[in-house]
């Protein structure tokens, strides 16, 4: 099952035609603000799923040309990115440590939602297709096999990011917030509910620029499993319902968003969605200038043998 927000942050199965609202048999639940009624409606997501199932199979579909979706978790209390996370094509032995970073949640946007550059003048602004997966249960220090039984479902993410400034231009307080500018986390069009997903570390990911194939690519590739990732990340926090953890992307064929654009990422049994990409100062990179795979292999290729810090407390370190 597919569930999500449209028009006034009204809840809704999502099909593929359209949208049945279930605000009905939510309206016992706390709806302070969409966040929270999204993790009202995970943690009692055992209770309400037998009717949520009989409205799917037979409530009133409004049309998805007469709604407007929403961004499927509004405002996450956490926002946990992974890093690269992904072989490249190339198995490093030992394996390379996990590395993760926060995006600020009010990046988030919903389909069909403009990402708007900033005056900030970076060397690029990249897209970067992820897997995003939604946690539905408080979830501490798991194990990396009882892990997948914490996450309440999956949805498409794209990880904007400005790329380091342009000669002359003051650097960022952190290098990471070029990823965290309001706008830069599209999510959507819904959450596709753990139990239709068998394995997340075997969806094709894909990412097109005006219709165009750019990133292409199977989550079997990551560094580290999902399951690893919300364990280790799960020794350091606790994670609790309606957080985002992003599951990283393959570097392959990355190239420039600019003015103009849609990008759209799709997700094979997640779902497909699109943004749209606004910029006042009007940038222009290369559009054929795209990340070549050849060389993401290379640079993993040198790191063969060399020792690493470990992934606490999963993976102690090399020498």
């Amino acid at each position: 099952m597919k569930i999500g927000f449209y028009d006034e942050w009204k809840p809704c199965i999502v099909k593929d035609n359209g949208v049945i609202d279930f605000s009905a048999e939510v309206a016992d639940l706390p709806n302070v603000r969409p966040q929270i009624l999204l993790e009202e409606i995970i943690m009692n997501w055992d209770r309400l799923r037998p009717r949520l199932e009989q409205l799917s199979n037979s409530g009133t579909v409004v049309p998805m040309a007469q709604v407007r979706l929403r961004a499927p978790v509004p405002r996450p209390g956490k926002v946990i990115m992974g890093e690269g996370n992904y072989m490249e094509g190339v198995k490093v032995t030992p394996p390379r440590p996990l590395r993760t970073f926060f995006k600020s949640p009010d990046a988030v946007i919903g389909p069909d939602e403009t990402v708007v550059f900033p005056e900030f003048k970076p060397v690029i602004f990249n897209h970067e297709a992820e897997l995003a997966l939604v946690i539905g249960k408080h979830c501490k220090n798991v194990s990396p096999d009882q892990a997948l039984q914490y996450v309440f479902g999956y949805t498409t993410g794209c990880d904007v990011s400005a790329r380091a400034p342009e000669e002359g231009e003051a650097t960022l307080a952190g290098y990471q917030y070029g990823k965290s500018f309001d706008t830069f986390l599209p999510l959507g069009p819904a959450i596709l509910t753990a139990d239709e997903v068998p394995d997340p570390n075997n969806l094709n990911v894909k990412y097109y620029v005006n219709e165009r194939l750019r990133q292409d690519y199977n989550t079997s590739d990551m560094d580290h499993s999902v399951g690893f990732m919300i364990s280790a990340i799960s020794h350091v926090m606790t994670l609790k319902p309606g957080d985002v953890i992003m599951a990283g992307t393959n570097h392959g064929n990355l190239g420039p968003l600019q003015d103009g654009d849609y990008g759209e990422v799709e997700i094979e049994r997640v779902g497909r969605s699109g943004h749209r990409i606004r910029d006042d100062l009007k940038r222009r990179w290369d559009a054929d200038a795209w990340r070549d795979p050849k060389l993401n292999a290379a640079n993993r290729e040198k790191l063969q043998g060399t020792p690493t810090t470990g992934t606490w407390p999963l993976v102690p370190p090399s020498k």
